[in-house]
């Protein structure tokens, strides 16, 4: 393989990725502030910030420094896409689009924005407990084992679809996540957490409590709710703080809806969404306008469907660090037997949300 075709090959492979870039949301909505490079040989990132620093009280004496403490999380590179085709000479000869380059780059590059988009959007299950807008299962009573997080339900109605959902029972001060299903009557939950070993730490709770399974089944948004429900993702990133972790800034808040969204929102409120000049350039990516404070985008690409439910998400760019790469682009101009030209290229890409992080988005679950 020559240089001159390595070379040709890479600048094909970046205007592929020059026209992903110019229509995909995913710049609009990850944090891309990691550590390292990725690699030929396989990569974890390392994902960077600093714990909190408080302010104390002055008392007009000696001062004791506070040590930066890192709070650190890897990404790890975990999908692998490639394109391979042949463009053979007599083929190109006979048929009347004699550069197909320009129709290439459109179609692949479509492609890859879909599954990158899919994938993003696929971290849904990575949402905070108690941020999740749906229908909440409240049947029963129940008791909580101290050590174990084993949940002994009275009257319940669990189910295996609650497995990942968030769980907080009368007495509990914040919200867990349900680890395992037994039976209708028998969960275990375990704390929010993915980046230390699972556990339970929120102590015993007595028989006959009640308590909330949340998201369960989609939430039918209409007319009539449907500006309740934009409101509610909003409180739920206001009161992050209040609730015991990292503050939601204002700025570039954001929120991922299907097609059927926007026609309830316009049928329902009369709302015609302007966009500003200054955002012309993200309309191509599906930029729809801004309400309560967030920029919204429309999607196919969002898991779910109509029927059972859209696992639509909102949050702001820290939720999900995400990073990508061309790992290598190639031409082999000399096909044995044939005459022709080979194109291939290897790209890589892979997400993390980090448990600090985690209450910085929401999910609705709902039909619209």
């Amino acid at each position: 393989m020559s240089a001159y075709g390595t070379k040709l090959a890479e600048g094909f492979s970046n205007k592929v990725m020059q026209f992903v870039y110019d229509r995909t949301i995913l710049d609009s909505i990850v944090n891309r502030n990691y550590e390292g490079e990725i690699n030929a040989v396989g990569s974890k990132l390392n994902i960077l910030d600093f714990d909190e620093i408080e302010e104390k009280t002055y008392a007009n004496t000696a001062m004791s420094a506070d040590t930066l403490s890192e709070n650190n999380g890897q990404l790890v590179i975990t999908e692998y896409r490639s394109f391979y085709w042949v463009e053979k000479v007599l083929a190109k000869w006979l048929s009347y689009i004699k550069d197909p380059h320009p129709y290439v780059v459109k179609q692949t590059s479509g492609k890859r924005v879909k599954n990158m988009e899919t994938f993003a959007f696929g971290f849904y299950g990575d949402i905070g407990a108690g941020n999740r807008i749906g229908t909440d299962v409240t049947t029963g009573t129940v008791t909580v084992d101290a050590t174990t997080g084993l949940v002994t339900g009275n009257g319940t109605t669990f189910t295996a679809t609650m497995v990942g959902r968030g769980f907080k029972a009368a007495g509990q001060s914040t919200w867990y996540r349900v680890k395992t299903f037994t039976n209708t009557t028998s969960i275990v939950i375990e704390d929010d957490l993915d980046d230390v070993d699972s556990a339970y730490t929120g102590g015993a709770i007595g028989a006959g409590a009640t308590f909330t399974v949340e998201a369960v089944t989609a939430v039918a948004v209409t007319t009539a709710n449907i500006l309740n429900k934009v409101a509610l993702i909003r409180q739920k990133l206001d009161l992050a703080e209040k609730n015991g972790y990292s503050a939601v800034p204002d700025e570039d808040r954001w929120a991922i809806f299907p097609p059927e969204f926007f026609t309830v929102l316009v049928q329902g409120t009369g709302i015609v969404l302007h966009v500003d000049e200054a955002f012309q350039s993200l309309v191509k990516r599906g930029y729809m306008g801004e309400l309560q404070g967030m920029h919204l985008f429309k999607s196919n690409r969002l898991t779910g469907n109509n029927t059972d439910g859209y696992h639509c998400i909102a949050g702001h760019t820290d939720w999900l660090t995400f990073a990508e790469k061309i790992l290598n682009a190639r031409m082999e101009e000399d096909i044995p037997g044939d005459f022709g030209t080979a194109y291939k290229d290897l790209f890589v890409y892979g997400g993390k949300v980090k448990d600090i992080n985690r209450h910085k988005a929401v999910e609705v679950y709902a039909t619209f």
